[in-house]
């Protein structure tokens, strides 16, 4: 690569809690070693490889430009550099040496600020009981929780819901968790996103911004969505192209919109988007209940791995694509959050704190609240995140399984959904003794009439 430079999008983060740099982009935090950190902060935009190898000469004896280009390429792959970037100053984020702990440090948070949505759709992973979250963290509640997580080492935050935007005191959060040079990213409908609104939370500091869209269509996507607004997403796409943050779009895919595909994705391109995640449907909540409308067909799910490269084809040159696909047909399990209790920790809107979304139905534990104890004691101590951490608690196929650091042995709310077992194997897994389960639900999928799906609730 010729004189490469950061994204848009993307952050150098000086870490004081790990002593440590990292790179934090829309979906993710790469921790860097020394020599990495030095190799990024040469990336100014204006040297290429052999001026960067120049600059690291100062420093290191024995430098090859080789090993350089390569970790630049690499980069280059992931989207994290460009050519003519922007120069990589490092950011020094708060925060001071942490203590010695039991585990690696959270990387990432997932606020749910609210459950409320002015969205119906069926798809929603939100829990379908709803009269817990009422009592959201006000204001002070959710800066003091994130004071709190960058003090456990995270470096990202994703503002998700229900509607993120219907909290009033979004650019406040948005603000605080920048003064604390966090990395944040909204996840949001874009429904009631106004011009005002957007101006304030990018004068607050927001990093990047994720706007769900439910089809290319106008009538199908508010058929899903249950409320018309189509139009006024694309209304809202088009106001942030004109703010100039970085953009993803992100489309549940399911039986009915996955013969779409191809025009969801020139949908995206036209939006502005530079980032697109096609993700099948995760199971849970209002997804799980209305699977048997959800359920792509095996023959469906073929075709979109065809239209999924044609896409790539077309428009990966400019926009990165990213497919999630659909565990149940691939015989595969997910790597759940990459590792229980390993890099993220979710907040729900009551202070609620879960090792991932939908781990709140699983027995076995209580639930711990930051209205009670401090998150990173959750982090550490909590029987919620210890249960399933590490491989110790596997059992067999899983326990001498060479996928088992790659897998963690799947998603443990699926394990449980399907088996009643949160600690057997997913049966997602071809390996699992259970497999055959799942891949019956998936070969019958639009075999038969598929019912009429049930619509999230407003709350």
């Amino acid at each position: 690569m010729t004189a490469p430079g950061l994204s848009r999008g993307v952050r150098l983060l000086w870490d004081p809690v790990r002593e440590r740099h990292a790179l934090v982009y829309p979906e993710g935090a790469l921790l860097l070693d020394p020599v990495a950190a030095d190799i990024v902060r040469a990336c100014d935009g204006r040297r290429d490889a052999a001026g960067i190898v120049a600059v690291l000469a100062r420093d290191y004896s024995g430098v090859a430009e080789a090993d350089v280009g390569q970790f630049l390429a690499d980069l280059t792959t992931r989207r994290l550099l460009v050519t003519a970037g922007r120069p990589a100053h490092a950011e020094v984020v708060a925060g001071s040496p942490a203590a010695a702990v039991p585990h690696p440090l959270p990387t990432g948070l997932l606020a749910e600020l609210t459950y409320r949505c002015p969205l119906r759709c069926t798809y929603c992973s939100n829990p379908i009981e709803l009269a817990a979250y009422r009592a959201e963290l006000d204001t002070g509640q959710w800066h003091d929780l994130l004071e709190q997580a960058r003090v456990a080492g995270v470096l990202q935050v994703h503002l998700s819901g229900g509607e993120p935007l219907l909290r009033p005191d979004l650019p406040a959060v948005v603000a605080h968790a920048r003064r604390l040079g966090l990395y944040t990213n909204l996840v949001t409908s874009g429904v009631p996103l106004t011009a005002e609104t957007l101006t304030a939370l990018v004068d607050a500091g927001l990093d990047h911004l994720q706007l769900s869209v439910q089809d290319a269509e106008r009538a199908d996507a508010d058929l899903v969505a249950g409320a018309r607004v189509h139009d006024r997403k694309l209304a809202a796409a088009e106001l942030i192209r004109g703010s100039g943050l970085p953009l993803t779009v992100n489309v549940v895919l399911h039986a009915g919109n996955l013969a779409r595909l191809t025009a969801i994705a020139e949908l995206a391109v036209a939006l502005g988007a530079e980032r697109l995640e096609l993700a099948h449907t995760q199971f849970y909540g209002w997804g799980l209940r209305n699977r048997a409308t959800l359920l792509p067909s095996p023959a469906q799910v073929d075709a979109a791995g065809v239209a999924v490269a044609e896409v790539h084809r077309r428009f990966g040159d400019t926009v990165e694509v990213v497919y999630v696909e659909p565990d149940y047909h691939t015989g595969r399990a997910k790597p759940c959050m990459n590792g229980w209790g390993s890099r993220q920790l979710v907040v729900a809107p009551n202070g609620d704190v879960l090792p991932c979304l939908a781990a709140a139905q699983l027995p076995g534990f209580p639930i711990p609240s930051v209205r009670n104890d401090r998150l990173i004691d959750i982090w550490n101590d909590a029987p919620a995140f210890n249960a399933f951490r590490g491989t110790a608690w596997m059992a067999e196929p899983c326990r001498s399984c060479a996928l088992r650091e790659v897998d963690f042995g799947g998603c443990r709310c699926q394990a449980f959904q399907l088996t009643g077992d949160p600690a057997a194997t997913d049966p997602a897994c071809r390996f699992s003794p259970r497999h055959e389960d799942v891949a019956g639900i998936a070969a019958g999928a639009g075999t038969r009439a598929r019912p009429e799906p049930v619509p999230r609730r407003p709350r």
